[in-house]
């Protein structure tokens, strides 16, 4: 069974204002890039967006998905994604930009047999006047041995994030109402948030998330965040951070999603 489907959609900002300037047209524009760059995290919604539609919750339950920037989209700016239906529980995702250049890709699954859970290790979390190190490679090794904050996560409120610039367009299932679920660029944004907190990096660059859901998370459940550095490294005269975050509901404890994320935390020439 292979079938593909082609949805589109106009691309939104979902961080002009983030201390991440690289979202910002003035220091991307530096950089060489055409403006502001939409979040990581929003992309991978994109890639994730149809499969929501075919899948419906039990995506939300035991989804997987492999999410990889390959280059920068912006804000308005008009986009494809790909589906290429593998089977009932597999497929293969791309964003394509107006202008022909592949901007993302995804490997998306159904998890029939989740695997164990990480469980709640009660890392201490984030002091409200906490100010975090600059992040180098020193910093990222000090917090892979001694440990890192927690955070503390919930969507809802007077401005839930969305993906979308009409909230009309949304699954029924990811509405910002009591009865709705929180959608993947929120959850994603729970270990970018996590990341940033812990080190403080300006630019940086959101690259690849590897994620796992174990339960949907409703409207307005509050979340637990905890991360573990797992390396870092250098490629092409970026330097890199490989973390894992792990979220938990706040009130039961549980492991609601697993995300593997990888970030430049240091631009070449930056």
């Amino acid at each position: 069974m292979e079938d593909m489907n082609t949805w589109s959609a106009m691309a939104l900002n979902t961080a002009p204002d983030s201390q991440n300037r690289i979202h910002g047209d003035e220091l991307a524009k530096e950089y060489g890039f055409e403006g502001g760059l939409v979040p990581g995290v929003t992309i991978s919604a994109y890639l994730v967006h149809p499969l929501i539609s075919l899948w419906g919750k039990e995506w939300l339950d035991r989804g997987y998905a492999n999410c990889r920037i390959t280059s920068p989209l912006y804000d308005e700016e008009l986009f494809e994604v790909k589906s290429n239906i593998v089977d009932e529980t597999h497929a293969h995702t791309t964003l394509i930009r107006s202008n022909g250049v592949v901007s993302a890709n995804a490997e998306i699954s159904i998890t029939k047999n989740l695997p164990k859970p990480p469980v709640l290790r009660t890392d201490k979390l984030v002091e409200e006047n906490f100010i975090p190190p600059s992040a180098t490679k020193e910093v990222w090794n000090e917090l892979k041995n001694n440990g890192c904050k927690a955070f503390k996560f919930t969507w809802g409120g007077e401005d839930p994030l969305i993906y979308l610039r009409d909230v009309s367009d949304l699954p029924d299932l990811l509405q910002p109402i009591e009865g709705g679920f929180s959608n993947l660029c929120f959850l994603l944004g729970c270990s970018n948030w996590a990341l940033s907190g812990n080190a403080y990096m300006n630019p940086w660059v959101h690259v690849q998330t590897i994620s796992q859901n174990y339960r949907a998370v409703p409207y307005g459940a509050p979340l637990i965040a905890e991360m573990q550095v797992n390396s870092v490294f250098e490629k092409k005269g970026h330097e890199f951070v490989d973390v894992e975050v792990n979220l938990f509901d706040e009130e039961d404890k549980e492991c609601v999603m697993t995300i593997n994320l990888i970030a430049i935390y240091k631009l070449r020439g930056s």
